[in-house]
């Protein structure tokens, strides 16, 4: 990361945190993970001025058409952010506007800013070159720690960096991680690499399957997207998710892996369910056996135990996805099983990345964050940069 030693640093963070109806926060994660970088910018003698967006405000107006800012203001973040980085944090109420820059002008060494909610502008999710110019203003150096919306070309995650040289621009120590533990994966695996791949829909998956295909030497399907899998090898799958019209991609991926020499992993048995609700009643069946009137909506003990096995003797491991339908706490247990098997394969000596969205939720919420090699930040953009999609934040920092 750069030096910013007297300077004041522009600081794409994403602070997009979940707020219940009090406008409390109810998971800090995204905010801790961003305190490495503004701390070791007020260590080095610089000041912060900090960018984030919040919601979908633009998405989401009153019915005259006006912004909602009492539902988005950052406003309600800042007291959280100042006990986390243990410093005042000052807010302004505009983005870029003459609060903004008065307070940044007047941001002293040591001192934190935070600005308004980049996205209550319509310009920023459409890479407005005059806000982006605006934002640039604000700043002498631009730092990107926002992983999470690195694949946005927005003002403030891409645009802004046009208006920083080379040497004025950098990434923060987040950033960095993530795509540093994404290429580690993808270029440079101690092998055996095994990807764990989970999810309701092969649609959401394609690019991602198909690359792993030329890399990986595991690859274990589960979730939803399996269903798709068992239906086009000609089992009964009742009421379970299916996505018909990929059914013949499903059969192009495993004659690709069979072709590469890649061990597929499917589930052999199902935990069922006659209706999609955490009560409904439950049994198991194996895949391809699932009766009429029934779904399936998690692995079963077969399948976690045969994944487990392949997982513990596993050098590099990525996981991308659930199990089953992990919002259901009676149908969460092949994916936090999934977890604990990624915990006790890094504990051993290999290296985990957990992909973003729910695999990320299940390590945390059975407190492993810590356990696994890293965590992404980063649900979409993390799925967007394994697929090798150029990502426009990360591609904007090293023009």
């Amino acid at each position: 990361m750069i030096n910013t030693q007297g300077k004041k640093a522009l600081i794409r963070v994403d602070f997009n945190v979940p707020l219940n109806e009090e406008f409390q926060i109810t998971d800090d994660t995204r905010i801790r993970a961003a305190a490495p970088t503004i701390k070791q910018v007020l260590a080095d003698g610089g000041a912060a001025i900090l960018m984030s967006h919040l919601g979908r405000p633009q998405k989401k107006k009153k019915e005259d058409g006006s912004i909602n800012v009492e539902k988005f203001t950052l406003r309600h973040i800042v007291d959280h952010v100042s006990s986390v980085l243990g410093v005042p944090v000052q807010f302004a109420a505009d983005t870029v506007g003459p609060d903004a820059q008065a307070k940044a002008a007047a941001l002293q060494a040591g001192e934190v800013l935070l600005v308004e909610n980049t996205r209550f502008s319509p310009g920023e999710s459409k890479g407005d070159e005059e806000l982006a110019a605006e934002m640039a203003k604000l700043g002498d150096v631009y730092i990107n720690d926002a992983f999470g919306t690195a694949h946005r070309a927005h003002a403030s995650t891409a645009v802004v960096a046009k208006h920083f040289s080379a040497a004025e621009k950098s990434f923060g120590f987040l950033m960095e991680k993530e795509v540093v533990s994404a290429n580690k994966v993808l270029n440079d695996p101690e092998k055996p690499l095994t990807a764990i791949v989970g999810g309701a829909k092969v649609s959401d998956k394609i690019l991602l399957l198909d690359r792993l295909l030329d890399t990986v030497d595991n690859l274990i399907i589960g979730g939803g997207m399996a269903y798709t899998f068992a239906k086009a090898q000609g089992g009964s799958i009742g009421n379970s998710i299916c996505e018909e019209d990929k059914t013949d991609l499903a059969l192009q991926l495993l004659e690709k892996g069979r072709n590469k020499g890649v061990q597929i992993l499917l589930p052999t048995d199902n935990k069922i369910a006659d209706g999609f609700s955490n009560d409904a009643a439950s049994d198991f069946a194996a895949t391809g056996a699932i009766p009429d009137g029934w779904e399936g909506l998690d692995i079963g003990p077969e399948s976690i135990k045969a994944f487990g096995k392949v997982v513990l003797e596993s050098k590099t491991i990525l996981w991308n996805g659930p199990m089953g339908v992990f919002e259901f706490e009676n149908f969460a247990h092949g994916t936090k099983s999934i977890a604990e098997y990624v915990a006790q394969a890094t504990k051993a000596g290999a290296y985990s990345l957990i992909g973003g969205g729910d695999s990320v939720a299940a390590v945390n919420q059975m407190g492993l964050a810590d356990d696994v090699s890293h965590a992404s930040t980063g649900g979409g953009a993390m799925l967007e940069f394994l697929e090798g999609k150029t990502l426009p934040g990360i591609a904007a920092i090293q023009a």
